[in-house]
C-alpha cells in the first residue's frame, strides 16, 4: 500500500492489520474491571478524579462503569440521550459546489455505510463518551477486491487508555509505560464528547454525576436502616422469676424465628407480645434521594420534567425542557459529526478513491436535525404570502419536509372537487385541448381604456417594485431568520417596521394626477 496523507496532511504508510492485535498489551486482554463505586466515600471518589487530572484515566473509567450500572435512574437518564441519537436520520453529503464526481463519491459512501451492519452499534458505543469524556473503537479492515472494507468496529474499555503526559488533549493506547501508544492511523473512531471545557480526563459528565449519586446512595442506606429499625413491630418475649437458662433460650429463639415463620413454641407461663413501631419520618431521606434525582437528570438532560411529572404549567415547562434535550441532542450530533467524518469517512474515501483527494473538500456525515413544522399552518400562510409576493417551491419543500418526486413515481394529487360526489351527480367533464405554454387571463376591465390609464401602464416597474420592497422587506427577512411560524406571530411588531413612505408617495401622485385628468375632463 502506498503512502497516503491524515487530515493534517501528514504521509504515513497504512497497516490494514489492528493496533491491538501486533502490540503485547496485557492489559487488553488480561486486565479485571474494578468497582470502585463499592463503598464509595467522597474521598475516594476524589482520589480517582485526581489521578485522571493526571492521565491516569482506568480510575475515572471503571468509576463511569460502576455508577451507570448501579443507579437506575442515572442510567435511563443517560439512555435517553444516547438512544436520541440512534433515531435522527444521516447521509454522507458533498462539499458545497461538487463536481459530478464529488456526488458520484458521496453517494457510493452514502451507499455502503448505510448498508453496514455494525454502524449503528458503533453510534451507539461512540455516546459512551458522554459519561467517560471519550470513546475509543477500533476498527478491522478487510478486502474485497481492490477496495478496503470494515468488517467490524470493536468497542475498548475506556480503561485502556491514557493521556500523552507531553500533551494531555492526545489519548494515547497504554502499553505499561508512561507514555502510551499512539494510536494507529486510520485504526481508530475517537471520540471526545465535551460535556464541560478541559482533556480528555476532565470532560465526562462522570466528574459532575458522582456527587449527587455519592449522596444520594447515604441516604438510600440511611433509609433502609431506618426501615429496619422504625418500620417493623417489636416483638418482646417475657418469661417468670425463677425461669431456667434453657427456659430463656427457648424464647429468645422463638422471639427471633416467629418473625420469619409466623410460628413458634414457648415454655408455659411464658408470654409473647408484639409491641407497635416506634414513630419516625423517613421523608428526610426520600428528600435527598429526590435531590440526588433531579440533579442527575439536570446534569444529562437539562431539566426534570422530561421524567417527572410536575406541578402548576408542568405541559408547558415540559414542553421547554422537551426543547432543551433536542439542544443538547443537536448538539451531541454536531460533535459526532466532527468524529466520524473524521475518523470514518475520510479513511474509507482516501483508501479506495481513485483520484487525488483534496483534504478541503471531503464528503462528510451529516445529521439531519431539523424537523419539519406544521403544515396546516404553513399552508395558510403560502397561500396569504403568495398574494403579495413569490414564495420558492423548494423553500416550502424544506419547510413541510415533502421531498420532491424523483423520476416517474407515483404522487399524490387531490381530486377535483366534483369528482367527491356520487356518479350520478357529477357535472358533464368538458374536454380541454392543452396549451403550449402556459397563458395568464385577460385583465377585466370595465370600459375604454383612457389616457389614465396609459399613465398608470407608463410607471417602470423597478418604480414599483422600489416603492413595494420597504413594506415587505421586514416581513421576508423574518421569516428567513426566525422561520414562518415566528413570523406569523411577530406580524404586529413587523408591521411597525413596515416603511410605506415611498409607496404612499406613488399613490398620492397617482391619485392628484387622477384628480387632474377628472377635472380636464370636466372643463371639456
Amino acid at each position: 500500500m502506498g503512502k497516503i496523507v491524515d487530515l493534517d496532511g501528514q504521509p504515513f504508510d497504512f497497516d490494514p492489520q489492528m493496533q491491538t492485535a501486533v502490540l503485547d498489551i496485557p492489559q487488553i486482554a488480561n486486565r479485571f474491571i474494578e468497582h470502585p463505586a463499592s463503598g464509595i466515600t467522597p474521598n475516594r471518589a476524589a482520589q480517582c478524579l485526581r489521578a485522571a487530572e493526571q492521565g491516569d484515566l482506568m480510575a475515572q473509567s471503571d468509576l463511569a462503569a460502576d455508577i451507570e450500572e448501579k443507579d437506575t435512574h442515572l442510567f435511563a437518564e443517560l439512555s435517553k440521550r444516547r438512544l436520541a441519537i440512534q433515531s435522527v436520520p444521516w447521509s454522507i453529503v458533498p462539499p458545497s459546489s461538487a463536481t459530478a464526481q464529488e456526488k458520484k463519491d458521496a453517494e457510493m459512501l452514502d451507499e455502503y455505510l448505510h448498508g453496514a451492519d455494525w454502524f449503528d452499534a458503533m453510534l451507539f458505543d461512540a455516546t459512551d463518551a458522554i459519561l467517560k469524556g471519550y470513546s475509543c473503537q477500533e476498527i478491522e479492515w478487510g478486502r474485497i477486491g481492490r477496495a478496503f472494507v470494515i468488517n467490524k468496529v470493536i468497542w475498548r474499555d475506556a480503561a485502556h487508555f491514557c493521556l500523552n503526559p507531553q500533551d494531555f488533549s492526545e489519548l494515547r493506547l497504554r502499553d505499561g509505560s508512561a507514555e502510551g501508544v499512539p494510536f494507529q492511523p486510520f485504526g481508530w473512531i475517537v471520540h471526545q464528547a465535551r460535556s464541560r471545557t478541559g482533556y480528555a480526563g476532565a470532560q465526562g459528565l462522570v466528574r459532575t454525576l458522582i456527587w449527587p449519586f455519592i449522596f444520594k446512595n447515604y441516604s438510600v442506606r440511611d433509609l433502609a436502616e431506618f426501615l429496619e429499625v422504625y418500620g417493623l413491630p417489636m416483638k418482646v418475649g417475657k418469661y417468670p422469676s425463677g425461669a431456667t437458662p434453657g427456659q430463656k433460650a427457648a424464647l429468645m429463639r422463638a422471639v427471633m424465628e416467629i418473625g420469619r415463620r409466623t410460628g413458634g413454641i414457648i415454655p408455659t407461663g411464658m408470654s409473647l407480645e408484639f409491641e407497635a413501631a416506634a414513630s419516625g419520618q423517613a421523608d428526610p431521606f426520600l428528600a435527598m434521594m429526590q435531590w440526588g434525582e433531579r440533579s442527575i437528570s439536570k446534569a444529562i438532560l437539562g431539566g426534570t420534567l422530561t421524567t417527572d411529572a410536575g406541578d402548576k404549567g408542568a405541559r408547558s415547562l415540559g414542553e421547554v425542557h422537551d426543547e432543551v434535550r433536542k439542544e443538547i441532542r443537536d448538539a451531541d450530533l454536531r460533535q459526532l459529526t466532527t468524529t466520524l467524518t473524521r475518523d470514518l469517512v475520510y479513511p474509507l474515501y482516501a483508501l479506495n478513491t481513485t483520484h487525488a483527494v483534496d483534504v478541503r473538500r471531503l464528503p462528510r456525515l451529516a445529521f439531519q436535525t431539523k424537523e419539519p413544522g406544521d403544515i396546516t399552518k404553513i399552508t395558510a400562510a403560502v397561500v396569504q404570502l403568495g398574494a403579495g409576493m413569490p414564495v420558492p417551491l423548494a423553500w416550502i419543500r424544506d419547510q413541510t419536509g415533502i421531498p420532491e418526486p424523483v423520476g416517474d413515481e407515483p404522487v399524490f394529487t387531490i381530486a377535483s372537487p366534483e369528482m367527491t360526489l356520487p356518479p350520478p351527480e357529477r357535472p358533464e367533464r368538458q374536454e380541454k385541448q392543452a396549451a403550449l405554454s402556459a397563458q395568464l387571463p385577460a385583465p377585466v376591465t370595465t370600459g375604454p381604456r383612457d389616457e389614465l390609464d396609459d399613465l398608470g401602464d407608463s410607471v417602470p416597474a423597478g418604480v414599483l417594485q422600489a416603492a413595494i420592497d420597504p413594506v415587505l422587506e421586514p416581513v421576508i427577512n423574518a421569516i428567513k431568520t426566525k422561520g414562518l411560524a415566528d413570523a406569523l406571530s411577530d406580524l404586529p411588531e413587523l408591521y411597525q417596521q413596515m416603511d410605506d413612505k415611498k409607496l404612499m408617495a406613488l399613490l398620492t401622485d397617482a391619485m392628484f394626477a387622477a384628480e387632474v385628468k377628472g377635472m380636464v375632463d370636466d372643463l371639456d
